[in-house]
């Protein structure tokens, strides 16, 4: 049978608001002697403290939420585990919650993890460009952050937010300079879902560097997808199907998934329909998630610090409680390279 805090109230000698003071934690302290006497009766009785009864008292649980778009994603992955491990440094448990890239989910989600008095939020997912729920979110976070929480986020969420700016529009302005250089003239883009900031701000890239060379978006192929394998093949799919007569001159020389898992979906249609990679068309991703390296071709991409952007999201979110609700919004830019593989034809 678990041992009870009145138990250890009684073997300690003193009352049951004494020794949850002292093992709950509160702002009434107790002296270090006592709270001494107190957590050596429950190491003796062998005591397991109540989580929900320390949260009441603290204001808050030694846990932080992370919020991901989608868990099975490597990209995500390497940002929670970032994320997890600088938690658990910090004495603090995870929870990882998926919502799918869904702002109405995303919503329950953060409802609830303020429910459960977590010391903090990450937002690891992109923004939604739907000011209808951005306004949802942001009045959901506004009142857990009036009551002590703390919030940091991964890309672009609207002002407001410590955040982790990953250089999203320079790192595909680069990779397209990249794939110009090397001599592709008739790119397509495989693009994310429109409801995501992220996606516009790696198109945009893509249009500030062919905008150097003289050509608009309007002059290439561009298809939407889910950050998928399944939206990157249905995506190459309607390119090639979509090119007139099938004619190789009508096909792209290169495609630039705006995402390394959608550009896994490119390959293995490419591959599936026997299109050769890079001799036929080559491909080249975002993100340089675990295993672009180890694909066959190696996908050219770009390099993304994803286990630092998840570390420094918990870290700006513990900062944050030291400095309190008032302390001005911190954005911590991290730089992004283009990574040249097999894929496009580079060693």
């Amino acid at each position: 049978m678990a041992v009870t805090l009145g138990q250890v109230a009684r073997h300690a000698g003193v009352s049951l608001a004494t020794a949850s003071r002292a093992l709950n934690g509160s702002a009434r302290t107790v002296g270090d002697g006592l709270a001494a006497r107190v957590r050596a009766s429950a190491d003796e009785l062998g005591y397991l403290p109540n989580a929900p009864a320390q949260a009441l008292a603290r204001a808050s649980t030694a846990t932080i939420g992370v919020l991901l778009h989608d868990i099975a994603d490597p990209y995500f992955g390497a940002l929670a585990k970032g994320a997890t491990d600088t938690a658990a440094d910090a004495g603090l448990l995870t929870m990882v919650l998926n919502t799918g890239g869904d702002p109405e989910v995303e919503l329950r989600c953060i409802r609830m993890l303020h429910a459960q008095r977590v010391r903090a939020i990450v937002l690891a997912g992109s923004g939604y460009t739907d000011p209808g729920a951005t306004a949802a979110i942001d009045a959901a976070l506004s009142l857990y952050r009036a009551e002590g929480g703390a919030v940091t986020a991964v890309s672009d969420h609207g002002d407001g937010y410590d955040t982790v700016l990953p250089d999203n529009r320079g790192g595909a302005a680069a990779l397209t300079r990249a794939l110009l250089d090397l001599g592709y003239r008739r790119p397509a883009v495989i693009a994310g879902p429109e409801r995501f900031r992220v996606s516009a701000e790696r198109l945009a890239g893509v249009a500030d560097a062919l905008a150097e060379v003289g050509l608009t978006m309007d002059q290439i192929r561009v298809e939407e997808a889910e950050f998928s394998r399944t939206g990157g093949r249905e995506a190459v799919g309607r390119l090639l199907d979509g090119a007139a007569g099938g004619r190789d001159q009508d096909r792209p020389d290169v495609v630039l998934a705006l995402s390394d898992v959608c550009a896994v979906g490119v390959l293995a249609e490419l591959r599936e329909r026997g299109i050769d990679v890079p001799g036929g068309i080559a491909v080249a991703g975002f993100d340089d998630i675990p295993l672009a390296a180890d694909l066959a071709p190696a996908l050219t991409t770009v390099r993304m610090p994803l286990l630092q952007m998840g570390a420094e999201a918990v870290g700006l979110a513990l900062g944050r409680q030291d400095d309190g609700p008032s302390g001005p919004v911190r954005t911590l830019r991290l730089p992004v390279e283009p990574m040249l593989r097999a894929s496009t034809g580079t060693p």
